[in-house]
């Protein structure tokens, strides 16, 4: 089952010749997540292939233009297409009055229905529950009420170790049972799940923290995650720069991927003043060597991890 990032846009503040701003979308099995929509996102998903109408849900991490800006332009595209499913929005509470004025100038032949929640909590919240998937938000640090994004896989069904069905003759109810979870009786003797079925891999976690300065709360909130993309407008060399807009060093988001325990980071939202990233990319590898940087239209994949059958 897919579980992946794909990067649309890593510039910060504004476009340029070079990046997109702000947009993502995360694939869990066969949902897509649109993460922010700054101008461009539209060409964006059409260069990755993404077709609109895969995207149900949107998340706003805050209402700084480089991360919204594409939005009206993207809600009327779906309505030229001919959308009638729901659309999800999740963003902060100041998105109501935007919202209230797309409808007001530009609704004409939207015939889906837009549901707004808005985000104000603060600490961590689950805020989507689905059959495989449980998505959580949390306030960053910034200049603006900002939230970041935990999607987190709920543990995979239990297989049965097939060797055992006929060996002892496991009935299809026993079959069941074992991989609900629930030991089998059978007379004096007892089936235990953990000897008949296994977990076939670990579930899986992307965490998405940006725009943010470091704050204590952060690492815990995303323990363990798999793959974090963290805000890394600057290089070392802009640290003052980075601690007066509450953004970040990717240094800095290194140090929180350590602190989070993460298996990997990829590094976004970078300044408009560097063309060239790998001073910026070695800095986070001297803390976090698993450091990456964003690229758009790329996809990183976050493989499963078998657990143990023995």
């Amino acid at each position: 089952m897919e579980f992946s990032l794909t990067t649309l846009g890593t510039a910060s503040a504004s476009a340029n010749p070079w990046r997109h701003t702000s947009a993502h979308v995360v694939t869990v099995h066969n949902h897509r997540f649109l993460v922010d929509c700054g101008e461009g996102c539209q060409m964006s998903l059409q260069q990755c292939r993404i077709a609109f109408s895969w995207i149900d849900n949107i998340f706003l991490s805050h209402l700084h233009g480089d991360h919204i800006f594409g939005i009206f332009g993207l809600l009327s595209t779906m309505a030229m297409q001919g959308r009638t499913a729901p659309l999800y929005i999740y963003a902060p509470a100041g998105f109501q009055p935007i919202l209230d004025f797309f409808y007001q100038h530009f609704a004409d032949g939207v015939k889906y229905e837009i549901h707004f929640t808005p985000l104000e909590m603060k600490t961590k919240e689950k805020i989507v529950d689905m059959r495989s998937l449980e998505i959580y938000a949390f306030p960053l640090r910034h200049r603006v009420p900002t939230f970041g994004f935990l999607f987190a896989e709920k543990q995979p069904a239990r297989n049965i170790r097939k060797e055992l069905i006929e060996r002892d003759s496991l009935t299809l109810t026993e079959i069941g049972a074992l991989k609900r979870g629930e030991d089998v009786r059978r007379g004096r003797k007892c089936l235990k799940v953990e000897d008949y079925t296994y977990i076939p891999y670990a579930a899986r976690s992307l965490a998405y923290c940006c725009d943010t300065a470091p704050f204590e709360a952060l690492p815990g909130w995303i323990a363990g995650a798999d793959l974090v993309y963290h805000d890394s407008t600057y290089c070392d060399d802009y640290e003052a720069q980075a601690a007066k807009y509450f953004h970040s060093t990717s240094r800095m988001a290194a140090q929180t991927a350590v602190a989070a325990g993460a298996r990997q980071l990829v590094l976004g939202h970078f300044s408009s003043r560097y063309k060239d990233l790998e001073p910026m990319l070695a800095q986070a590898r001297e803390v976090f060597p698993e450091s990456y940087l964003a690229e758009e239209g790329h996809k990183y994949e976050i493989s499963p991890i078998s657990s143990s059958r023995s």
